[in-house]
């Protein structure tokens, strides 16, 4: 009978697994990258809010962006989500925690939403709504 080592069949727990040089955050030199990247994503989004270059229209639009890239930047070179089929348990895990998120911000604007338009009635109107 020949032994296994049980990285040999892919399942390792985390943490565990070896390193892929090709991962773009590899080490120290991805850490340095992913802080660059993040700083200057930040510096973007002041530069956008505070120039008269942009149309003022499309500023919170550029800024959304720049914050969906950063957010984008962290999954990958600080918190290592990446498409492999290593990380597949951490990828729905984080779909999971979107999804919440979601689902309980939705839900308080809607509630607030309703309660804004119920509690706008004047004291004649609500009279009628309830009957």
């Amino acid at each position: 009978m020949s032994e296994r080592n049980h990285h040999d069949l892919g399942d390792a727990a985390p943490g565990d697994e070896g390193i892929d040089a090709q991962e773009p955050a590899h080490g120290a030199r991805g850490y340095t990258l992913g802080l660059f990247l993040a700083a200057l994503l930040t510096g973007a989004s002041f530069w956008i809010a505070s120039t008269d270059l942009i149309w003022g229209p499309a500023v919170p639009a550029g800024i959304i962006v720049l914050a969906l890239a950063q957010m984008g930047v962290h999954l990958v070179f600080f918190l290592h989500i990446t498409t492999g089929p290593d990380n597949t348990n951490n990828v729905l895990a984080l779909a999971f925690g979107v999804l919440i998120v979601l689902l309980v911000v939705g839900g308080s604007v809607w509630v607030m939403t309703h309660l804004n338009h119920n509690m706008a009635m004047s004291p004649d109107a609500m009279m009628q709504h309830m009957r």
